[in-house]
């Protein structure tokens, strides 16, 4: 719980070296719910030290990815690389008062430290062969980096409000670089500046960065910082309880949007992966802002099931997205089956349909699926099963139907559907020999909404058109 004054700062912080992960979505998400909870800000920040791996192709699709989720940053996006300067002054500053120093050692003498300690069975870290010599000593041709002096004995303790204290022994960190040969940032120096300077209050991560968290305390203190809130949550596994793997959904969110799922219920799904309210599913975003907070965020790690995911999205198509919304979503879709734009009029078909369609819609690519048939081209190519649905007397059914339909002056369904009605009482016929080749010759299918819905979305040329066709 958060029982300080001060404003609530939290930053979602990726390395742009690709998509925008499904495990970083739901950090982000979780940042952003948190300081709307408690009325704060949500910092955007991009980690892009990483020079040779940071790309503006990978930038673009974190802030697209972002964008469709509708999480937007407050204030401007900070650009790590832009701060080096700034980190560099830090580090100076540190070696000024003697909380760090200048390592000599050569590659070859890093290598050798690492094989020593692995032979000996200790940690592999840096010695501290260089934290009080004298720089005196220094050999020729070697530009030194710039290591923190960590403390040697004792413990650091992370307070953290989803894991509890988190005790580190000193002794298990090394003296870690800030800054390289070369002058450069690491990236650990970097983050803590740039946490400080941004005003971050709290770090909400994966818990991935927990021995991160110990090593930055250390820094933060040394520095004369504040430290921040921290919250490490459990990383998400797949159904098996395996570590997440793209086998298991492990992609970045813009496939999920090619899958045809909302962004409303992706939030929905990823808010229920490690956080709770009561039973509650389906989870409205007001709802969500009210009520989350970090207490109810669970300590073991959460199963991505897409199964669970199809199933909430279903329930986001009937009952959670308006017609519109649904109708812009599947376009793009559906106008990629069609190979074709789709006219103003027939959008307006589209919109119209949209209250049937979407009740057997898992996603939106189910959703064009069902609508193609509005749009397809004459004559229609029939599935198996409608082609089945035309053999015997259902030729005969429908040139009798076709003149019944051709005298419906007002075309809607209700009179559409009591045509049908009479036509099936005086013929004295089942409905379903009415029914089912009119089916197969309106949608080219034995599935479908109700006929004389299909009717009327199709108007009365084309819907008698194409009963003619299979006449």
């Amino acid at each position: 719980m958060v029982t300080e004054m001060k404003k609530v700062v939290t930053r979602f912080a990726p390395s742009p070296t690709g998509f925008l992960h499904i495990g970083g979505a739901r950090t982000a998400l979780f940042n952003w719910l948190f300081s709307r909870h408690h009325g704060g800000d949500f910092r955007l920040r991009v980690e892009d030290t990483d020079r040779k791996r940071s790309t503006d192709e990978a930038v673009d699709a974190i802030f697209d990815g972002l964008n469709w989720l509708g999480l937007k940053a407050d204030g401007e996006i900070i650009y790590q690389y832009a701060n080096r300067a700034r980190h560099s002054e830090i580090a100076h500053k540190l070696l000024e008062e003697d909380k760090a120093y200048h390592c000599y050692c050569s590659k070859e003498e890093l290598v050798q430290m690492r094989e020593k300690a692995k032979a000996e069975g200790r940690p592999i870290g840096y010695d501290g062969r260089w934290r009080d010599r004298d720089p005196a000593d220094a050999p020729k041709g070697i530009e030194p980096v710039i290591r923190f002096k960590a403390p040697n004995d004792g413990e650091t303790v992370i307070k953290d409000l989803v894991q509890g204290d988190v005790i580190v022994q000193n002794e298990h960190l090394d003296d870690m670089i800030l800054l390289r040969a070369d002058g450069t940032p690491t990236y650990m120096l970097s983050v803590v500046v740039d946490d400080n300077d941004m005003g971050v209050t709290h770090i909400i991560r994966g818990d991935d960065h927990l021995t991160n968290a110990a090593r930055q305390a250390q820094l933060i203190l040394a520095v004369g910082w504040e430290l921040p809130i921290y919250a490490h949550i459990p990383l998400i596994h797949g159904a098996d309880g395996a570590k997440l793997s793209k086998r298991h959904g492990a992609l970045g969110v813009d496939a999920y949007r090619d899958m045809g799922y909302l962004p409303d219920a992706l939030k929905n799904y990823l808010l229920r992966l490690g956080w709770s309210h009561g039973d509650e599913e389906v989870i409205s975003l007001s709802q969500a802002i009210e009520w989350f907070d970090l207490d109810g965020v669970g300590k073991s790690p959460s199963r991505f099931d897409f199964t669970k995911l199809e199933h909430l999205n279903g329930i986001y198509m009937r009952e959670t997205a308006d017609d519109q919304t649904l109708c812009d979503g599947c376009l793009p879709f559906l106008q990629d089956k069609l190979e074709r734009k789709i006219s103003d009029s027939e959008k307006t078909i589209l919109l119209s349909a949209l209250g049937e369609l979407k009740s057997r819609a898992k996603n939106l690519i189910d959703l064009a699926d069902s609508a193609i048939f509005l749009f397809a081209q004459r004559p229609l190519n029939l599935a198996p099963k409608a082609m089945k649905a035309l053999n015997g007397d259902a030729k005969v059914v429908l040139k009798k139907i076709i003149a019944k339909l051709d005298n419906v002056s007002d075309w809607n369904k209700d009179i559409l559907q009591k045509t049908v009605e009479n036509f099936v009482q005086n013929e004295e016929i089942g409905f379903g020999k009415v029914a089912q080749p009119l089916r197969a010759s309106l949608t080219g299918s034995n599935v479908s909404p109700g006929i004389s819905e299909v009717l009327e979305w199709l108007g009365k040329e084309e819907s008698l058109e194409r009963i003619r066709d299979q006449i």
